[in-house]
């Protein structure tokens, strides 16, 4: 089953996953490990499969929609009906020849249906089994139903977005679907660490609630060590620093600075020609500079007004004055710079409308030992079921 790499070996390559997960924090998880080289075996359902494949409103994409094509390629479809006695027996099997297991259905259905960690233990002794729900596998909201926005709510995470006369805001992306899916892997990482130190698997509990109170470890800890909340603060930074805020260009877009230490603003004052600012008491230091945000933010934003954006964010970030021009994603996704970087994984996907070659993204990160081959596309609903069940009997290699 395991494809040949070529060149290094990845550090995963020879890892099997069963992954019984479906539209975005479970499948984000696997989508990490396949991108270091393991092979992912995706269970789904007969007729429709992962509700992922459907996603969005514009239907030409149905089947292949590219929330789906984010964090699927290079995994291999097996469709099983787990209510079906003879396809459950091949989950079984499955499970026993596998090294990792991922689920994240609703606490107790992998039990129902007699896959839970025991069942999967009994069968494969060494496993890693990882569990993602909602709010855990036990306590008093484990039955719960939770996505991604409601818990951006629940865990606080909401309340933290928006202006301090506004309404609490969500994050404009699934921030807590990948942050938990990205929690599940480093977990399984750690666990297959300690499985070829110990020969023991493990069994993992990820809950997005949980994730997502250690993922803001910045405004959770100042919490637990004050009593008190972090104030909402719209686009002023984490410093509160007036310096550290959304500025207008000249020609319209606008430019976040990230001025949030006394040096830094000496170095902005001289750069900006206004060294009159470091003799006035308004400006005088990070307290004073707080203490009269609004006119400070003034001064500031009068001058960023001389120049466009793009040249404001040259200038100051080579003068080492943390700086960014607000771009979208087509921009952001645009800079030359990534190519080199192993950000973008280019994919082909056959049939897909308007372009087939498209591109999905690395994990992240750049190693100098972790090799970088293509993805083959996300795989059809179904196209490995044949290959996958005739491996599983023993007939082929």
């Amino acid at each position: 089953m395991m494809e040949a790499g070529q060149g290094m070996r990845q550090v995963l390559e020879g890892v099997r996953v069963a992954d019984f997960s479906h539209v975005m924090a479970g499948p984000y998880a696997t989508h990490l490990l396949r991108l270091l080289g393991a092979e992912v075996i995706k269970i789904e359902a007969p007729a429709r499969g992962d509700a992922m494949r459907y996603y969005g409103a514009d239907r030409r994409y149905d089947g292949m929609a590219p929330a789906f094509i984010a964090v699927n390629a290079g995994k291999k479809s097996l469709v099983l009906d787990l209510k079906d006695a003879q396809d459950l027996a091949c989950a079984r099997q499955l499970v026993s020849r596998c090294d990792v297991l991922v689920e994240n259905f609703r606490p107790g259905v992998m039990q129902r249906l007699g896959l839970d960690y025991t069942a999967a233990r009994a069968l494969n002794p060494r496993i890693v089994y990882c569990s993602i729900s909602g709010y855990g596998q036990s306590g008093p909201r484990r039955d719960w139903p939770a996505i991604d926005n409601i818990v951006q709510a629940t865990s606080g995470m909401m309340s933290l977005g928006g202006d301090p006369d506004g309404p609490p805001m969500r994050v404009g992306f699934p921030v807590v679907d990948t942050l938990t899916g990205q929690t599940a892997a480093f977990a399984i990482m750690a666990a297959l660490l300690r499985k070829e130190r110990s020969g023991q698997g493990d069994f993992i509990d990820v809950a997005m609630f949980d994730a997502t109170l250690s993922f803001m470890a910045s405004a959770v800890v100042p919490w637990l060590v004050t009593g008190r909340a972090l104030e909402r603060m719209g686009n002023t930074g984490y410093s509160g620093q007036p310096t550290s805020a959304l500025f207008k260009a000249r020609d319209g877009h606008s430019i976040s600075l990230g001025v949030v230490q006394q040096h830094q603003f000496e170095l902005l004052a001289r750069l900006l020609e206004r060294t009159a600012w470091l003799a006035d008491p308004l400006f005088s230091s990070p307290d004073t500079r707080r203490q009269n945000a609004a006119a400070v933010q003034s001064a500031v934003a009068e001058v960023l007004l001389t120049r466009d954006a793009a040249d404001w964010e040259q200038l100051l970030s080579a003068a080492g004055i943390p700086c960014g021009m607000v771009r979208d994603i087509g921009e952001a996704m645009s800079l030359p710079e990534l190519d080199g970087r192993g950000l973008r994984i280019p994919l082909q996907v056959p049939g897909l409308p308007g372009r087939e070659d498209v591109a999905v993204l690395g994990p992240g990160f750049v190693s100098a030992a972790e090799s970088r081959g293509e993805l083959p596309a996300p795989p059809r609903l179904g196209q490995h079921t044949e290959e996958i069940k005739a491996w599983l009997a023993g007939r082929s290699a």
